[in-house]
């Protein structure tokens, strides 16, 4: 039995005030990103990468716009220590990006930490201690002092050590552990930290408040982060920074709430990988604001290249729900729902809108490279006529009279039920050719004259198990002639019902594409369909198939 007795809120509430953020309805500027991939997102791997795929991983990193990236511990294994001297020695790193490196509040890991950063053109040296209550009693049994000398005396020596070593350096502390611990003692070791290192506006420094294990609601990280923002030192002089975790599985709303609170800077990874349930997905996060219209200054547009990359070097799996990034984020299965795009795809091409506001889309996927035929309709036996009907116009031109893709709906249906699979648009369009198009038996056409007068007459030749007769008729059109002369010799009875054509290519020399509906005196429906360069045979080959199909 699960014993909810063990379990009490463990986080803790600044001092009440007036909270500004809760009255703000969206982000409205994209914040600094600083991507931990190379290090959190490594850590939390089977097989951690190696050199070669580290390397890569920067690459796509500063090819999708990161100005910022964590490149590991570089004290913690020879790998970190070689992947950063290899981007410092072969000048793998852009003039408009920052290395950033972590290290505890420790004597030896900050010495090799700036011996591994040496002749940076430009890092962040990022320091940390854990300052939450379970860690002082459980971990260090420490005080609050002590806890805070640890941090004020890393502070002290990585500001000598900047000035000793070749580089240009930045500083970033954090408080890890942030949400487990009482804000007003988090905001004192800040103060204390920022008072030895002296940041001002033309060189600020990194005040990171990291959701190490996330403990509360997402309102509760933004009332901690405003109300620290409010109460820190040299604010001006303060790059206020985020690092969400995603143990309750509310990272990203963590990170948006926080971001109307005041936060300046994000720290994330790509698909959320990292220790535990992981750090946000920045891609979600940069994705959420570009679909309220706000630049992201991180580029996406070739979302499956960036899956393919991540899921090689690192050996994760994005899953296929995983928001913008996964195979099925865009699929509609449903037939009402693919009825709702089909239409709303329709609304936008003869409105000629620019606008995106397609029903249950929230963007447009071409964005990210993804294709309607292939990522939003999917076919299945749950799929309806709209889907159905639009894959085949978007793919192979058919544009199918409403009553016959219904008709068509339950074909397709039915194969994919016995089937028990998902259909391609080549699997659909097969079931719509075989079932309907230029069918030949029992009946086949052989020729057919015309003759207008008043009316049109009709002369048709059919052939019927090897054997060839020929019918004539009238009407007021030829199709309606050649239906009467059909029926006049074969003694059938029905009514054309539906009858549309349109071209499928452009020019001359195109083909026609007609479709054929006939109400039959029993009050069955058969369709047909008929394609030819010109347009009445195009009509003729439809009806002939149409009654085929009896």
């Amino acid at each position: 039995m699960m014993d909810v007795t063990k379990y009490q809120v463990g986080y803790y509430n600044p001092p009440k005030h007036e909270y500004r953020w809760v009255k703000k309805d969206h982000i409205e500027k994209a914040p600094i990103w600083c991507s931990v991939d190379l290090r959190d997102g490594n850590q939390s791997l089977v097989i951690p990468m190696n050199l070669q795929e580290k390397l890569e991983f920067f690459k796509l990193l500063v090819n999708v716009g990161f100005k910022e990236i964590e490149v590991g511990v570089p004290a913690a294994s020879e790998t970190e220590y070689t992947f950063l001297r290899t981007l410092i020695e072969n000048d793998m790193i852009p003039e408009d990006v920052t290395v950033q490196v972590l290290t505890q509040c420790r004597d030896h890991i900050i010495r090799k930490t700036f011996e591994a950063v040496k002749g940076a053109p430009r890092a962040v040296i990022h320091f940390y201690n854990s300052t939450s209550v379970a860690q002082r009693e459980q971990v260090f049994r420490m005080s609050k002092d002590e806890i805070k000398q640890i941090a004020v005396d890393g502070a002290k020596l990585v500001k000598q050590l900047a000035s000793e070593y070749e580089g240009n350096f930045l500083f970033e502390y954090s408080p890890e552990s942030f949400t487990g611990t009482e804000p007003e003692y988090a905001i004192e070791v800040c103060n204390a930290v920022l008072d030895v290192m002296q940041p001002t506006p033309d060189k600020p420094m990194i005040i990171n408040l990291p959701v190490t294990v996330e403990m509360s609601m997402p309102h509760v990280y933004a009332n901690q982060i405003e109300w620290c923002s409010d109460n820190l030192k040299y604010r001006e002089s303060v790059i206020l920074s985020l690092h969400p975790h995603n143990d309750r599985g509310t990272g990203v709303a963590d990170t948006e709430l926080a971001l109307l609170a005041g936060a300046d800077r994000v720290e994330g990874t790509l698909f959320g990988n990292g220790e535990r349930t992981g750090n946000v997905d920045i891609i979600t996060v940069a994705m959420n604001m570009y679909s309220h219209g706000v630049d992201p200054h991180l580029d996406f547009s070739d979302m499956p290249s960036i899956v393919e990359v991540y899921e090689r070097v690192t050996r994760m799996h994005v899953y296929e729900r995983t928001p913008y990034a996964g195979a099925l984020v865009f699929a509609a299965f449903s037939g009402s729902h693919q009825d709702a795009i089909a239409k709303g795809m329709k609304w936008r091409e003869e409105k000629g809108l620019h606008q995106w506001n397609v029903p249950y889309i929230p963007i447009d996927p071409q964005d990210i490279s993804r294709t309607y035929d292939a990522d939003v309709i999917r076919i299945n036996s749950q799929s309806g006529k709209g889907g159905i009907g639009y894959l085949l116009e978007q793919t192979y031109g058919y544009d199918l009279p409403a009553k016959m893709r219904e008709h068509l709906g339950y074909a397709v249906k039915s194969v994919s039920d016995h089937a028990h699979k998902e259909l391609s648009a080549a699997e659909v369009c097969q079931v719509f050719e075989q079932t309907y198009l230029n069918k030949t038996t029992p009946i086949t056409l052989v020729d057919a004259h015309f003759i207008q007068k008043k009316d049109f007459f009709a002369v048709v030749t059919l052939e019927t198990a090897g054997q060839q007769r020929e019918f004539s008729g009238q009407g007021n059109g030829r199709l309606d002639a050649v239906s009467n002369a059909i029926q006049n010799g074969t003694g059938m009875d029905f009514t054309i019902e539906t009858y549309t054509q349109h071209s499928l290519e452009q020019g001359s020399t195109s083909r026609a594409i007609s479709y054929v509906g006939l109400k039959w005196g029993s009050g069955l429906v058969t369709w047909g369909a008929g394609t030819d360069t010109d347009v009445m045979t195009a009509g003729v080959k439809a009806l002939i198939s149409a009654i085929n199909n009896k």
